[in-house]
């Protein structure tokens, strides 16, 4: 071949089409931020993401892939570090996401162990503010790979390897005792876990990040140490009118063999786990974790109507929600009842801001009093 004709076959290669892959725009945001929570006071954090937009086609997903680093620290002595590594869209039919974060929960919830695990107003005194409370501490690396199978069905394999750690706080507190009765096994604290996951979901919402309608149903079973855990769990999105829209939710864990008091705390999901039973993922109006057990039930409703309404630029919704839940001890069947539910009620209002972010902050109730509200997200 000839100098010349190397030439030109060099310019017809450039000038051939870029694939698709190699013309993905990225792109990166850094900002901090302040809130406050009634469990750990106020917040200062900082947010960093570099991702790869959709464009301009309609699809669920909020980017074809994105990287965030996040930190946060609290006056009550809280702190967390996440990077989360995440491509639901980067390759046609493949789902990615992989988490590592190091994590403080300096005033989380503990109450004991049990579904009338009692809240005793006076047992909180000068000489015992955190009764109630532990710190809880946890680096954890997690991976999640998802597969669609056909339509909305997408089967899932998963990992993680987790190491957690509590502190009962100074003064008398509940976890205090109940480790030193032998209620809270100490040989399990602090305790390193490492879980095998796999399962099935399936996912017609509109818009993952803040949805108008569809249904997600997920069927997990996981494998720890010295336990296994099945969960099942579906929400529901319906759109009657332009400026109203209704959730609901539906899910149950079961524990077997003898899981510690560190898995207790958490109900699995495909996308990460939350803490269980109590908080904003669960039973808003109570403390994250107000009941411990190894089974879960919980249940919602709620009406988001739009005060502004532009899709895909800025949503504000004022919300109107009730919760609803309980736990089983061990050996306890899960089941659907009415029995021992526990319930909370309450309103938000939240922001919907282009494709990205959503933030809602509020008030919620429930048998303890009342509690102010916030996240970065939906409930569910």
């Amino acid at each position: 071949m000839t100098l010349r004709s190397l030439a030109r076959a060099a310019l017809a290669a450039a000038l051939l089409p870029v694939p698709a892959a190699a013309q993905r725009l990225w792109k990166n945001t850094l900002y901090p931020y302040a809130y406050y929570s009634a469990v750990d006071g106020v917040w200062g954090a900082g947010h960093f993401s570099l991702y790869s937009p959709i464009g301009f086609v309609e699809r669920p997903e909020a980017n074809q892939a994105s990287f965030a680093f996040d930190a946060a620290a609290s006056t009550g002595g809280s702190y967390s570090l996440i990077a989360d590594l995440e491509a639901p869209a980067y390759v046609d039919g493949w789902r990615l996401a992989v988490t590592v974060g190091a994590v403080r929960e300096n005033r989380l919830g503990y109450y004991g162990v049990g579904n009338d695990a009692p809240y005793v107003k006076d047992s909180v005194t000068a000489g015992h503010p955190y009764f109630y409370r532990v710190s809880r501490s946890h680096q954890s690396a997690r991976i999640t790979l998802q597969r669609r199978v056909i339509g909305p069905l997408r089967l899932l394999a998963g990992g993680e390897i987790r190491k957690t750690d509590f502190r009962a706080l100074p003064g008398g507190t509940q976890f205090g005792r109940d480790l030193a009765s032998g209620a809270v096994d100490s040989t399990a604290v602090p305790f390193s876990d490492a879980v095998a996951r796999g399962g099935l979901v399936l996912d017609t919402r509109d818009n993952e990040l803040d949805p108008h309608s569809g249904v997600f149903v997920e069927g997990l079973y996981a494998s720890g140490k010295g336990y296994t855990r099945t969960t099942a769990s579906a929400r529901a999105y319906l759109h009657p009118f332009e400026k109203l829209i209704l959730a609901a939710r539906l899910g149950g864990e079961k524990m077997g063999g003898s899981p510690p008091v560190a898995a207790e705390f958490t109900m699995e999901s495909s996308e990460q786990p939350v803490v269980a039973l109590g908080g904003y993922h669960t039973l808003r109006g109570y403390y994250d974790a107000r009941f411990l057990g190894p089974g879960k039930l919980v249940a919602g409703a709620e009406a988001r109507y739009a005060l502004i309404f532009a899709p895909t630029l800025f949503e504000l919704h004022l919300v109107a929600f009730y919760d609803a839940g309980r736990v089983f001890g061990p050996g306890e069947s899960v089941r659907l009842t009415t029995s021992g539910l526990h319930s909370s009620g309450g309103a938000e209002i939240a922001a919907r801001i282009l494709r990205n972010a959503v933030l809602a902050a509020g008030v919620g109730a429930g048998s303890d009093g009342a509690l102010f509200l916030f996240g970065t997200s939906w409930s569910y």
